[in-house]
């Protein structure tokens, strides 16, 4: 029998507020997650102990910043997941399959796949009915307890793999998670052939909000935001009109939208959670209209509610998504929809602590990380 190789799993660890840091993860007592390879064969060390049937070991490629990577390293916890013990970040994450468990068909070693981050563990009433996304107990790359996958080596359920077509880059497969709050606000939302949109806000999730919108046939989409930068950047992934707010009364924000529109938009998509944009969206939206709120602010807002109430302006929730993954990879592989330009930019996984700042800074937009050393292609 051939010596064991240790392969190291580099990955990305917040330990606490303000607290991140690069690990080189070994076995026994100490952080875990050394790969061995035996006659040829990966086999799952310690931190992969519960390789199920059902899983895939995957070597990472492209893994997305998210601001919710960003507030876990600041915070150290969003509401009531707490850090509690170190975590393995990220989210946003696409990789090559490396070996699978024997219950698994529709994969095999070398398939490119991007990864959905959310999986039910138990088949309970919302999985039931599709709505996964809702089960309190579903795991959740990132989130605590649940480890992320900003690391060179990672399992995940198999059936939340997604094969991607030739066509379709490590890249956009990372970006498919951002894409899918897109793609889920906007089917809460009912956008359709001719809608005229509202999309306040103009960071990533604004920004695959507006992708989607016109995707899904919006004849015409405003984009609001206080940055300048960022509405240029709405412009110039398809934006029909841009708005710049500042201190605005929400009621003449939603005045300057129904001029630019010509009316009132029939779908208001909030991405900011920013109280005074939830109420522009309420005073914005045509009666009869939807108000998806997407962006997560404070637990306490003051809304004009009665003014949303006889109107019948609906309001609309949106936490995560469910079953968006087949249609966004159909959405990039034919082309109808062009992620490419939200990534401004690249860093290697050893460089990770300085992608993190730059995301905090919030220069650019979207900033991927590149987990594998040898294969640094889009």
């Amino acid at each position: 029998m051939a010596a064991a190789t240790k392969l190291e799993n580099l990955s990305l660890v917040v330990h606490g507020p303000g607290d991140l840091r690069l690990v080189k993860r070994e076995e026994g007592g100490k952080p875990q997650g050394y790969l061995r390879v035996m006659e040829g064969l990966f086999l799952p060390s310690l931190i992969f102990f519960s390789f199920l049937l059902s899983e895939v070991l995957l070597k990472m490629h492209s893994v997305g910043i998210c601001g919710s990577d960003v507030h876990y390293w600041q915070h150290g916890r969003i509401g009531d997941f707490v850090v509690k013990k170190p975590l393995v970040l990220g989210h946003e994450a696409s990789g090559t399959v490396v070996k699978v468990g024997s219950s698994v068909k529709h994969l095999k070693p070398g398939d490119r796949v991007a990864i959905e981050p959310g999986v039910p563990r138990k088949n309970d009433e919302f999985s039931k009915i599709g709505r996964y996304n809702l089960s309190p107990s579903v795991f959740f790359c990132a989130t605590p307890p649940d480890d992320g996958n900003l690391c060179r080596f990672y399992k995940h359920n198999a059936d939340f793999c997604y094969k991607l077509p030739d066509n379709v880059t490590y890249e956009e497969g990372a970006l498919i998670e951002p894409l899918s709050v897109g793609i889920h606000a906007c089917k809460r939302g009912g956008v359709t052939l001719g809608n005229k949109v509202l999309v306040c806000g103009a960071g990533p999730i604004g920004l695959v909000n507006l992708l989607v919108a016109k995707a899904m046939g919006a004849a015409q989409v405003v984009v609001t935001d206080l940055s300048a930068s960022r509405l240029a950047k709405a412009k110039e992934v398809g934006a029909d009109l841009v708005l710049q707010v500042s201190k605005e009364n929400p009621q003449d924000t939603a005045s300057k939208v129904e001029g630019l529109l010509g009316c009132k938009p029939e779908v208001t998509i909030e991405c900011t959670g920013a109280e005074a944009s939830i109420q522009t969206g309420i005073y914005a939206t045509r009666s009869g209209g939807t108000l998806v709120l997407v962006g997560m602010g404070s637990e306490m807002a003051t809304v004009p509610l009665l003014h949303a109430a006889i109107r019948e302006v609906d309001i609309k929730g949106v936490f995560r998504y469910c079953n968006t993954w087949p249609m966004a990879i159909s959405m990039l592989a034919s082309k109808s929809i062009n992620v490419k330009p939200l990534v401004t930019h690249r860093f290697p996984l050893e460089k990770a602590l300085e992608a993190f700042e730059t995301s905090k800074k919030g220069l650019g937009l979207k900033v991927m990380l590149k987990c594998d050393p040898n294969d640094q292609t889009l």
